[in-house]
């Protein structure tokens, strides 16, 4: 759906281009200065209704991303906990160290160096 804004705005960038335009062709400085100054009137107002409209599809968009990425979350737990389970039969004595290592280093932010 297209905001107002944008079609409003549009439509003066276009009329202020017009007056800029025909200012210049006759010669009147106020004429192209006004002209001027309304196409940029409408060039913000176009711009206003664009960033409506991306944020309007954003939200749109974003519950259905978070639909999917729940959905596929319990098959990437399963996949994740299967990878590590069998890299951990296979080397069971780095798995330990790994484990161990990491204890450490949490113990270490958790407690702090005194």
């Amino acid at each position: 759906m297209v905001d107002t804004d944008r079609i409003v705005g549009g439509a003066k960038e276009f009329v202020g281009r017009a007056q800029g335009a025909a200012g210049d062709f006759v010669g009147s400085n106020r004429d192209s200065v006004e002209g001027r100054y309304r196409e940029a009137q409408g060039t913000a107002q176009n711009l206003y209704g664009q960033a409506k409209d991306t944020v309007r599809d954003v939200a749109d968009n974003a519950g259905s991303y978070a639909r999917d990425a729940y959905d596929r979350s319990g098959s990437y737990l399963r996949e994740g906990r299967e990878a590590v389970g069998s890299r951990v039969e296979e080397n069971p004595l780095i798995a330990l160290v790994l484990a161990g290592a990491v204890g450490y280093g949490l113990a270490l932010l958790l407690h702090g160096r005194r």
